[in-house]
């Protein structure tokens, strides 16, 4: 049933950036093929040939790269998923997305598919709690987006709360359930 489905897996500026590896690593012994959309700030964290030697794919970082093929990237990446997955979602990407601001590839990608979005945020506890943020989340929802929650843990700043990126099970369990 998930064999040869396509995910557009984005991924954005988190500590939680190294859960992705894993992330990947899952989906395609699950029979996914997996194609990385890096966001710019991502890219300080990691260099994309660690996604694109996990992935096998190549990965897709920016708007105006050039292309390997005449096509608008962000149009036929958008055409090509079968789900949009952003692990980790910062939230600046999910306030992005909620507003309709297209500035890099994968608010693009985002924007222009017809593919459901799954968005597992990934932030510091008082960010996540941010009524901003959580306004964000819940407009999303109501326009179909789905959220895998955060869980409480060890956060980047010491402290422990809500805003750890969900367990890479929990993720990969939830993608699966997607196509039933």
């Amino acid at each position: 049933m998930v064999k040869g489905k396509n995910i557009i897996l984005g991924i954005t500026a988190s500590i939680a950036i190294y859960k992705a590896c894993d992330i990947i690593r899952r989906l395609k012994s699950e029979g996914f093929a997996v194609t990385v959309v890096l966001t710019p700030e991502a890219e300080k964290f990691i260099q994309p040939i660690l996604f694109q030697n996990l992935s096998g794919n190549k990965v897709y970082r920016g708007l105006f790269e050039e292309p390997e093929a005449w096509e608008i990237e962000h149009v036929s990446l958008a055409e090509k998923a079968d789900l949009v997955l952003i692990a980790p979602a910062t939230a600046n990407i999910i306030a992005k997305i909620a507003h309709g601001i297209c500035d890099d590839l994968l608010t693009c990608v985002c924007c222009a598919t017809k593919a459901p979005i799954l968005i597992c945020p990934a932030m510091n506890e008082n960010m996540y709690k941010n009524r901003i943020t959580q306004d964000n989340i819940k407009k999303l929802k109501s326009l179909g987006y789905k959220f895998i929650e955060p869980i409480k843990g060890r956060l980047a700043c010491g402290k422990v709360g809500v805003g750890c990126l969900a367990e890479v099970e929990t993720i990969v369990k939830e993608v699966k359930k997607s196509f039933r």
